[in-house]
């Protein structure tokens, strides 16, 4: 990777990582360690994502959806922490969010494009004019959009699936390990999911290869 390509990635991906990451978890930290509740550390730690949507609005006059969709879990985990006052039910509600943006991909099947498309743009490209429109484009490809549409299943059911295991585990396992297994659980799932996520990538990017390389041959001959 060149040193050009590299520096537009980390422009493009440092302040989300940054702003919609890790500043949110630092902040809700340090916030309930000196004794914020819960739900407003929560709803001041929202103001990092929401000053990286902001920016890069901006900056690039277009809304940033991994931004938008870490201010909404934010807002949903404050909101549901209202609502909820025992620990089972505080396990409860986690699966709930994550059930909620379970439905939020498969929802997303019936807009124009699936939620992975525009997060797939977000961190499969670094961020520069050229490496969007070449994302744009690659979705008049036929084997593009049905990779988009499989992946925004693939993810959607898999939150609903873990969101759904999770409950049905508060009742059946003890607090001390539901605390465990609520914080092991979601890192194993996602981790999965990237990896299915980065194979589709590598065997859409081979079939590129392959049908380029192909035109080329008959082109040749």
């Amino acid at each position: 990777m060149g040193s050009g390509k590299g520096k537009a990635m980390l422009l493009n991906w440092g302040p989300t990582v940054l702003l919609g990451i890790v500043a949110p978890f630092v902040t809700y930290g340090i916030l309930t360690d000196h004794g914020v509740s819960e739900v407003n550390a929560l709803l001041i730690s929202g103001v990092w994502p929401a000053a990286e949507t902001g920016l890069y609005f901006a900056l690039k006059r277009r809304v940033d959806e991994f931004g938008v969709m870490i201010l909404v879990l934010l807002l949903l985990g404050a909101l549901s922490m209202v609502a909820y006052n025992s620990t089972r039910l505080l396990f409860i509600k986690d699966s709930a969010i994550t059930g909620v943006l379970g439905l939020a991909f498969l929802g997303s099947l019936a807009l124009p494009r699936p939620l992975m498309f525009h997060l797939g743009r977000k961190f499969g490209t670094d961020g520069t004019p050229a490496g969007l429109a070449r994302w744009n484009g690659m979705w008049e490809l036929p084997g593009f959009r049905r990779a988009q549409y499989r992946l925004t299943v693939v993810w959607g059911a898999g939150f609903l699936l873990e969101a759904a295991v999770r409950v049905v585990l508060a009742f059946l396992l003890p607090t001390a390990t539901m605390v465990l297994l609520n914080s092991v659980l979601p890192l194993v799932v996602v981790a999965a999911l990237v990896t299915y996520t980065m194979s589709v990538g590598r065997r859409g990017r081979a079939r590129m290869a392959a049908a380029q390389a192909g035109t080329a041959d008959q082109g040749v001959a």
